[in-house]
């Protein structure tokens, strides 16, 4: 039986695209991750703070080569989108951000980033966050991005309130985290928003 409601985007209409390069008011931009961009996966599975939040290991350059494959097959299978936050100078990935869990039907995707210590400290992730945002609504055309973090990770809060997400209240016991479950803020964006 088919759905009396259509999808909000209709299947196919993010695979027959290519994945944008999105410019950030900085200088920096989202970009496509590519093959040169392995050390920096495998820098960010080092590092402690990545690590506590986003549950990331990386072992070697080729694991890492790997993943870079899997997120552009995601892409194309309408699944997730993941960019590089590279820095406006070098083009050097400093950090992660993305759309996991897309439901094109729906017309909803979560949020997801982290920042290497390189990039932190100068609102990047405030401004890709804001960014990635637009370009999902207006040009993806979802309805709704949630972002969601462990309480105990105030700066993610942060991040949300400044990007205009609202909080709509917190999941307990949510995540499983390397020290234990986790109760997760969820904040929420939707169309009309921004």
């Amino acid at each position: 039986m088919t759905s009396p409601i259509p999808p909000v985007v209709p299947p196919g209409h993010m695979a027959k695209r290519e994945q944008p390069v999105l410019a950030l008011p900085s200088g920096a931009e989202l970009r496509p991750w590519c093959a040169g961009d392995a050390d920096t996966l495998v820098a960010a599975g080092r590092d402690p703070e990545i690590r506590q939040w986003n549950l990331l290991v990386v072992a070697s350059p080729a694991e890492a080569g790997k993943r870079i494959e899997r997120m552009h097959e995601r892409w194309r299978n309408e699944q997730s989108a993941i960019w590089a936050i590279a820095q406006p100078d070098s083009g050097q990935a400093v950090g992660l951000i993305g759309l996991g869990d897309i439901d094109l039907a729906g017309g909803s995707a979560e949020i997801l980033y982290w920042v290497l210590p390189a990039g932190r400290g100068r609102g990047v992730t405030v401004e890709a966050t804001k960014r990635l945002s637009q370009w999902a609504f207006d040009d993806l055309g979802l309805h709704r991005l949630r972002l969601c973090h462990s309480m105990a990770n105030p700066a993610s809060c942060r991040v949300a309130a400044k990007a205009g997400f609202s909080v709509e209240g917190t999941m307990r016991s949510a995540l499983l985290h390397e020290d234990g479950w986790h109760d997760q803020h969820l904040h929420a964006l939707v169309q009309g928003d921004i």
